[in-house]
């Protein structure tokens, strides 16, 4: 077989939690590939890392109270219990967060910058006055302005897929704090995607092919490239820029200024296969400028649009050593039982709650394999098939066979197989004939195809045996030699069998190829039949079937994980007042309409907020109720919020009551807050109003 040189990716996961099916179904399909391959003689240079860059990580390290570079390091430390978990092999993992990758995206940007592809200009953005800062599109919410569907992010639609610019949107809000976002002005950075030289060798590379001679692209998604581009090139330009405070790699010369992390997410690609050279002495540069060394990157539909558009118009005008992807191939989402993945509706499978259960990792990586097909297609998670298709096939037909026969061979001919008996098959010479296809399928990534098939094949080993009843065959000693010569061919088509299954079962294979003394299983391997020479060994459990009780157990524990993982910052902040149950306070006697009517509720922004010197219990703001000048306002709430989370919130303040005189001063009006009716109160929450609303208006 033909050798090749592969560089294959996968999807860099965002390092801000941990893995779910979705990520194990994509290592699962791009590991079968890679094993498939290395049966076939290719060097194939597997390679993942973590995303570690952006907004998201900053402020989820910020609530946990350590460095983003600690955040990142504790979520890459799980990821290896998930591979080694599924019998999935990267060769290297790395992270975006790492010297190889500041490099490479600097150097990148500069060359892009001396070709006249990067520029600056001055945009207006969205400010959260809140958490005052800008905000990354992933928090920024509203309508999508193509399709109109509500609560999508500010960098594309996943109804309709849509890519656009934050302020694109309608009625944009902060998904970190829920208020109206404010336009401010920064200077940004662009790649110029709407160069003409860009969009003309756009349209080529997404409708060509690789030197293998297919497609770069799968048709689905040649179809949404040809919409993307238009049909006069309408390319946007490509803001490649962040503002400080970001966690990211600064942009050189540019104090305050970041690259945008879907800028250096791809370029960690290279970061993590020049990281994993360095360690294994070949030379990076030369490895990926030759010809003959394939890049292929594996990913999900949703993010088609930066790696078949901005990736590869970026490899391409930076020059040698970085080349174009010759492959990009997209997959569909993992649904539960018809249903999107969802941790709420309890639809939401954790893997590691699937290792923890006992449950066998090839199940799932047969499972997948069988749904899985060169398609942009959903690969659904059906509870039922699951647990019926790995029974029937694995168990009731793969594995059966072997102990059918291993038995006879070893009690009654020392292990040793009848030579003749193998040579003349036509059963085995049926089964060897169906090799290349087999072979084709898997190359072609039409696993569920190669399954078929290779089941098909199992269905007439055991028809084989059920005609010949070896059971029986081993009470007539004049038989003997039939008997052998069944046993013989039946372990040999066992043997075919599991190589054919290699890429999907490396575990079982593994133990087959000890099981029947055989050496390595290899696609050249398909002649070396077994031989008399080299006697088998006694036969091990190799599978056991799949407990309905466990999938059960999946579901509920995973829902249960899932629900506990979303609460520990509750729990971590909890006080012991907080624990006690609630004191429901008795309601205060009626009042008429009219004394109700005499109190002025506003809505107030905080402006300032600071500690009262001599108070353990007040806070000093200062509040705009919309009035030509702030207030002055003393409350009570010390002990309950810091003073720098206060600022920049809107809240309900009393207006009209009188001003009283405290610490020296006058408070002119009162906030509104809630507690219970505890003696010691499980805490005291101000009100804050949806998002739309401003200072100065009255509440009704």
């Amino acid at each position: 077989m033909t050798n090749r040189t592969i560089f294959l990716t996968t999807a860099l996961p965002y390092a801000n939690g941990n893995f779910h099916f979705g990520h194990i179904m994509e290592y699962i399909q791009a590991d079968i590939w890679v094993r498939h391959q290395r049966m076939c003689g290719s060097t194939v240079h597997f390679v993942g890392a973590d995303d570690a860059h952006g907004a998201p990580i900053m402020i989820s390290a910020q609530k946990k109270g350590v460095t983003p570079q600690e955040y990142v390091a504790e979520i890459s430390a799980g990821r290896a219990k998930y591979l080694n978990g599924f019998f999935i092999r990267f060769d290297h993992w790395h992270s975006t967060d790492s010297k190889e990758n500041t490099e490479l995206a600097q150097d990148i940007y500069k060359r892009l910058k001396k070709d006249g592809l990067i520029y600056s200009k001055e945009i207006e953005q969205y400010y959260d006055p809140v958490r005052q800062m800008f905000l990354a599109d992933r928090f920024i919410k509203g309508t999508c302005p193509k399709c109109g569907a509500p609560d999508q992010y500010g960098d594309s639609c996943e109804v309709c897929a849509s890519v656009y610019r934050p302020t694109d949107l309608i009625n944009p809000y902060s998904a970190l704090s829920g208020s109206k976002l404010e336009l401010r002005k920064s200077k940004h950075f662009f790649f110029k995607l709407s160069d003409p030289n860009c969009v003309e060798f756009l349209r080529e590379w997404t409708r060509g092919t690789a030197p293998d001679g297919t497609p770069r692209l799968q048709s689905q998604i040649i179809a949404k490239t040809a919409e993307w581009l238009g049909k006069d090139g309408d390319l946007s330009d490509w803001d490649i820029s962040r503002d400080a405070p970001y966690f990211g790699i600064e942009i050189p010369d540019e104090p305050g200024k970041f690259f945008y992390v879907w800028l250096d997410a791809p370029i960690g690609y290279l970061a993590s296969l020049k990281a994993y050279c360095e360690s294994k002495g070949i030379n990076f540069e030369a490895l990926l400028e030759t010809s003959t060394t394939e890049q292929i990157h594996i990913i999900g539909k949703d993010i088609a649009y930066f790696h078949t558009l901005f990736w590869p118009a970026m490899l391409h005008f930076s020059g040698k050593p970085f080349r174009v992807p010759d492959h990009v191939w997209a997959h569909g989402f993992v649904t539960v039982d018809g249903q999107k993945m969802s941790k709420s509706r309890g639809t939401g499978l954790d893997p590691l709650v699937y290792l923890e259960l006992g449950m066998d990792p090839e199940w799932l990586r047969y499972y997948f394999a069988y749904k899985l097909n060169s398609k942009v297609e959903d690969v659904d998670f059906s509870s039922a098939d699951f647990i019926s298709r790995t029974n029937s096939d694995l168990v009731g037909k793969y594995v059966n066979i072997a102990s059918r026969s291993a038995g006879f061979l070893v009690k009654r001919f020392e292990g040793r197989v009848s030579d003749p008996a193998i040579a003349e098959s036509s059963l085995i010479s049926e089964i060897k004939a169906a090799a290349p296809d087999i072979n084709a399928s898997f190359e072609s990534r039409e696993y569920g195809k190669a399954l078929r098939a290779v089941m098909e094949l199992a269905n007439k080993v055991n028809e084989y045996v059920d005609q010949k009843q070896p059971w029986e065959l081993a009470k007539q000693p004049e038989r003997a030699a039939e008997l052998h010569a069944v046993c013989s061919v039946t372990l040999e088509a066992f043997r075919l069998l599991t190589l054919f299954l290699k890429p999907v079962l490396p575990r079982t294979a593994e133990n087959v190829e000890t099981f029947l003394n055989c050496g390595e299983l290899t696609w050249n391997s398909v002649d070396n039949a077994l031989s008399s020479d080299k006697p088998i060994n006694p036969f091990k459990h190799l599978m056991k079937r799949v407990d309905e009780k466990q999938v059960q157990q999946l579901f509920e524990l995973s829902s249960k994980a899932a629900k506990t993982a979303s609460e520990p910052a509750k729990e971590e902040k909890k006080t012991e007042a907080e624990s006690e149950a609630f004191v429901f306070e008795p309601l205060a006697p009626n009042i008429a309409f009219d004394d109700f009517a005499k109190v002025d509720l506003r809505i107030g922004k905080i402006l300032d907020c600071k500690k009262v010197e001599k108070s353990r219990k007040l806070l000093q703001l200062t509040i705009d109720i919309g009035e030509k000048e702030p207030r002055n306002i003393f409350s009570g709430i010390a002990a309950y919020y810091k003073p720098e989370d206060l600022i920049g919130r809107l809240t309900v303040v009393v207006a009209n009551l009188e001003p009283r005189k405290m610490m020296g001063s006058f408070s002119q009006g009162m906030l509104l807050s809630a507690s219970d009716g505890a003696d010691t109160p499980s805490g005291l929450y101000l009100f804050e109003p949806f998002p739309g609303a401003r200072p100065g208006m009255r509440l009704h």
